[in-house]
C-alpha cells in the first residue's frame, strides 16, 4: 500500500501545471526576449532598407527618421490590435533608464566627435547663444504661454514650476531629419554648422534646465532658495563640463606617451578609446553631474586632440565605430519611440492643452530664433550677418524628438497623477508632427529660402575663420572708434566677447595643440562638414 500511496503522489506531482511550475516560467521569458529581440531586429533592418531606398529615389517627403517612428507606430498598432502576450509586448516599453544610460550616450558622443573645429569655432559665439541664452528664452517664454493659457482657461491647467518644467523638456530639439536633408541637398556651411552646434549643446541645456526646474518644484520657493537653484544650475554645467575636458585631455595625453600606436596594440589602442566616453558618462553621473554635458565635452576634446594621437589604423576604425554605433541608436530610438507611442496610454481629452502647446512652441521658437539671432548680427559687419532666409530655417529645423519624449516620460514619475500624463500626450502630439511634417517638408522649406547648394561656393581654406564665417576671429580698431553711444558701448562689450573666440584659437594653436598632441599648432587638419563632401552625388 505504501509503494501505491508514493507512486501516486509521484503520478500527482508529474501533473503540476506549467503556471505553476517554477521551471517553466523563465524558458517562456527567455522565449518571449527571443521573439521580442527578433521583432526589433526586423524592425531595424526594415528602417535602415528603406531609408535607403528613400534616400537612392531622392524622396525626401519621408525622411528616414520619419520613416522609422512610422515603422514603430505601424508595429505598436499592430501589437495593440492583435492580442500579443504580455511578456513580449514589455520588451518594447520605452525605459527612460536605458535610454539615457544606453541609446543617448553613443549619440550624443558622435555629435561632439564629429564636429568639424574650424566651422564650430569660428560660429562659436553664435552657437553657444542660440544653444545656452536661446534654450533659456524659448523654455521660459513656453512656460509662461503655457501657465497663462491655462490661467485663462484655454486649456488644462498646471502650476507654474510645472509649467516651466515642460517648457524646458520641450525645448529640446532634435534635427536629426533636417540634418540629413541638409547633407543631401547642400546647403550653407554656416547654416548647418548653427543647426548642428545648437542641437549638440541645447540638450545638455534643455537637461540641466529641466532638472533645475525639478529641483525648485520639490523645495518651497524663496528668494534664498532660488539663488541656491542658479548656482546649483552652474555647478552642474560647468562641473559636468570641466569633467568631460578633463577626460577627453587624459585621455590625449595617455595616446600620446603610451606609446600604443604600434601594430600588435592596436586592438589595445581601440578598446580604450571606446572606454573613455562610458567612462566620462559615468564619472559624471556618479558625481551628481549631468553625463550628457560631459560626453558632449569629452567628444569634441577627444577628436581635436586624442583622434591625431592615434594611429591611422584605429583613427579609421574609431570614426567607423562611434559613426556605426550613433547610427543604430538613432535609428532605433525612433523605433522604440514610434513602438512606445502606439502601446503607451495617454490622456487625450486635453486636445486643447495640445493645440495651445504646439501654436506656443512655435511663438517660442521664433522669440529665440530671431532676438538671438539680433544680438548676434549687432556685432557684424553686413557681410558676416546671418541673413533672414538662414534666420527662418533655424527657426523652422526646431523639431523635437527622443530628448523631450525621455525627459516627457520621466515627467509622468516626476509629477502628479494627471499632471505627467498630460505633458507626455502633449509631448509625444508635438514629436509626431514636428518628425513628420517638418520633416517631411524641409526639402520644400529650403527650396523655397533659396539656400539650397549655398555651401558649394564656400572655402574650406585658411581664410574660412577670417572671411566666411559668422563669428569674426578679429576687429578693425576703426570700429570701435566709431561707438560713442550707450547702445554702442554695448556693441563694443559684444564685439569683446566675441574676440575671445580668436583669443581661444590663438591659445589652441600655440599651446594645447603642441601639449596634448603630436602636431605643431601650425598644422591645420583637413576638417570638412559632412554634407559639403557628399551633397553633390545626390544633386546631380
Amino acid at each position: 500500500m505504501q509503494v501505491m500511496e508514493l507512486h501516486s503522489t509521484s503520478m500527482e506531482a508529474l501533473h503540476i501545471s506549467p503556471a505553476d511550475d517554477p521551471r517553466g516560467s523563465p524558458g517562456k521569458e527567455q522565449q518571449a526576449a527571443g521573439v521580442g529581440i527578433l521583432l526589433q531586429i526586423m524592425m531595424l533592418v526594415l528602417s535602415f532598407v528603406l531609408g535607403h531606398v528613400l534616400r537612392r529615389h531622392r524622396f525626401y517627403y519621408l525622411p528616414e527618421a520619419s520613416a522609422s517612428l512610422l515603422i514603430g507606430l505601424l508595429v505598436g498598432a499592430l501589437a495593440n490590435i492583435s492580442d500579443t502576450e504580455t511578456n513580449i509586448r514589455t520588451w518594447f516599453n520605452f525605459h527612460e533608464e536605458f535610454f539615457f544610460l544606453f541609446l543617448l550616450p553613443p549619440i550624443i558622443f558622435q555629435s561632439g566627435f564629429s564636429l568639424a573645429p574650424k566651422p564650430f569655432f569660428s560660429n562659436f559665439g553664435a552657437i553657444v547663444t542660440f544653444a545656452i541664452l536661446g534654450t533659456f528664452i524659448s523654455s521660459m517664454v513656453t512656460g509662461i504661454l503655457v501657465y497663462l493659457g491655462g490661467v485663462m482657461y484655454l486649456m488644462y491647467r498646471l502650476p507654474l514650476v510645472e509649467c516651466l518644467m515642460f517648457g524646458a523638456l520641450i525645448s529640446a530639439t532634435d534635427p536629426v531629419t533636417v540634418l540629413s536633408i541638409f547633407q543631401e541637398l547642400g546647403t550653407d556651411t554656416n547654416l548647418y554648422a548653427l543647426v548642428f552646434g545648437e542641437s549638440v549643446l541645447n540638450d545638455a541645456m534643455a537637461i540641466s534646465l529641466y532638472r533645475t526646474m525639478s529641483l525648485v518644484r520639490s523645495h518651497a520657493p524663496s528668494g534664498e532658495n532660488f539663488f541656491l537653484v542658479v548656482v546649483r544650475f552652474l555647478e552642474t554645467f560647468v562641473g559636468s563640463m570641466s569633467a568631460g575636458v578633463g577626460v577627453g585631455f587624459t585621455s590625449a595625453l595617455l595616446f600620446k606617451y603610451a606609446g600604443l600606436d604600434i601594430d600588435n596594440l592596436q586592438n589595445l589602442e581601440c578598446c580604450l578609446v571606446v572606454l573613455f566616453p562610458y567612462f566620462s558618462y559615468m564619472l559624471a553621473e556618479g558625481l551628481g553631474l549631468s553625463g550628457i554635458v560631459s560626453i558632449l565635452f569629452t567628444g569634441i576634446v577627444m577628436k581635436r586632440y586624442t583622434y591625431s594621437n592615434l594611429s591611422e589604423n584605429s583613427q579609421r576604425f574609431v570614426s567607423a565605430f562611434f559613426h556605426l554605433i550613433s547610427s543604430l541608436a538613432e535609428t532605433f530610438v525612433f523605433i522604440y519611440m514610434g513602438f512606445d507611442i502606439a502601446m503607451e496610454q495617454h490622456s487625450w481629452s486635453h486636445v486643447g492643452f495640445i493645440f495651445f502647446s504646439i501654436l506656443f512652441i512655435i511663438v517660442a521658437r521664433a522669440v529665440n530664433v530671431f532676438s538671438c539671432a539680433y544680438l548676434v548680427n549687432l556685432v557684424r559687419p553686413a557681410h558676416r550677418k546671418i541673413p533672414v532666409k538662414h534666420q527662418k530655417a533655424l527657426w523652422y529645423s526646431g523639431l523635437r524628438g527622443a530628448m523631450a519624449f525621455a525627459l516627457a516620460l520621466q515627467s509622468v514619475h516626476d509629477l502628479p497623477e494627471g499632471h505627467g500624463q498630460t505633458i507626455f500626450t502633449a509631448t509625444t502630439a508635438i514629436v509626431v508632427l514636428t518628425v513628420l511634417l517638418i520633416g517631411g517638408s524641409t526639402g520644400t522649406m529650403l527650396e523655397a529660402l533659396q539656400v539650397v547648394g549655398d555651401g558649394h561656393d564656400i572655402p574650406m581654406g585658411e581664410n574660412y575663420e577670417g572671411n566666411n564665417g559668422y563669428v569674426a576671429p578679429t576687429f578693425d580698431d576703426d570700429s570701435y572708434n566709431e561707438e560713442s553711444s550707450s547702445g554702442n558701448r554695448f556693441k563694443m562689450k559684444l564685439k569683446e566677447f566675441h574676440k575671445s573666440a580668436a583669443s581661444f584659437t590663438a591659445l589652441d594653436r600655440n599651446y594645447l595643440t603642441p601639449f596634448f598632441t603630436s602636431q605643431n599648432g601650425d598644422e591645420d587638419e583637413d576638417d570638412e562638414l559632412m554634407p559639403i563632401s557628399r551633397s553633390s552625388g545626390f544633386r546631380g
